[in-house]
């Protein structure tokens, strides 16, 4: 395109070109903006030159460890695939057991059911959830070793509590936002209130349902190996152990065997998502197709 079109191009379409010109603006702008957060951050928390050296130097050192694996085969492997089976336990205890009981409660926390007077309840509900979800798990994980001892209890309470809050807040968001002419109708025909909030609401928001379970279940299998630091059990305790002694070949061991895992429950995930919520075609009926087969 020649500099004669292109100027013609321009003027033709000005507020296209304003509008470009005003966006890279923008984008310069944060990017400077970031730059200067930066330098103020470092300069602020006496950040020097020589611990940034010094930092990569040692990160250097950490990746060069982690992956050259000394005396691989004496490792106690039976151990280590004991506490990651404990920490599935965990995750699978506190986040199922969160799961079934955050259900009926988020239907006492979603505005569309409860209605009138009786909204001040789903206001309180709220408000629980979001105590139970706003404390960290492993916050949560320590309170529990206080009260009920080390041991992965421990960790099966921190997972329920914090997934508790979790699911029923978003269960409520999505029994609130279903379409409420099924409803309608179930009113209509003289259904109860369960029949109602179990065939025009749940039936709606079960995909919802099922695809928060599953998430959370691989979340919480990554994130679940930090209640171990706090004596919560699983596989945490074998990271704080093998970190403390700078044994970083089995950290990263540990990591890509969870890493798997995850791999693992995401193909299940997807398996079960493919079947209840997608679903499968159904050919259709086909009087003709039928008749001739029957003859």
């Amino acid at each position: 395109m020649s500099t004669l079109t292109l100027q013609q191009v321009k003027q033709e379409n000005k507020e296209i070109f304003a509008s470009q010109g005003r966006y890279l603006r923008v984008v310069i702008i944060a990017a400077l903006a970031v730059v200067v957060y930066y330098l103020t951050f470092f300069a602020f928390f006496g950040v020097t030159q020589q611990q940034w050296e010094m930092g990569n130097s040692k990160i250097s050192s950490y990746f060069l460890h982690m992956f050259v694996w000394r005396d691989f085969w004496n490792w106690p492997f039976a151990y280590y695939f004991s506490q990651i089976g404990i920490t599935l336990a965990i995750v699978l205890g506190g986040t199922l057991t969160a799961s079934v009981v955050a259900l009926p409660l988020s239907f006492f926390a979603a505005r569309n059911v409860m209605t009138g007077p009786f909204a001040i309840i789903a206001l309180f509900i709220r408000r629980i959830f979001d105590v139970l979800r706003g404390v960290d798990m492993a916050i949560w994980g320590m309170i529990f070793v206080r009260a009920v001892g080390l041991g992965p209890l421990a960790g099966v309470m921190a997972v329920f509590i914090q997934d508790l809050g979790l699911f029923g807040k978003l269960f409520a968001e999505s029994h609130e936002a279903v379409d409420r002419k099924p409803t309608r109708g179930l009113t209509s025909l003289g259904a109860n209130h369960i029949q109602k909030h179990r065939f025009g609401i749940f039936t709606q928001s079960f995909p919802t349902f099922l695809a928060l379970t599953l998430y959370q279940l691989e979340s919480n299998t990554r994130s679940a190996a930090v209640l171990g630091f706090v004596g919560a059990g699983g596989i945490g305790l074998v990271y704080a152990e093998n970190m403390r002694l700078w044994n970083w070949d089995v950290v990263t061991f540990i990591t890509l065997i969870l890493v798997v895992i995850v791999m693992a429950m995401d193909k299940v995930s997807s398996v079960l998502r493919q079947k209840y919520i997608i679903g499968e075609n159904i050919p259709l009926f086909d009087s003709k197709t039928s008749y001739g087969k029957g003859s």
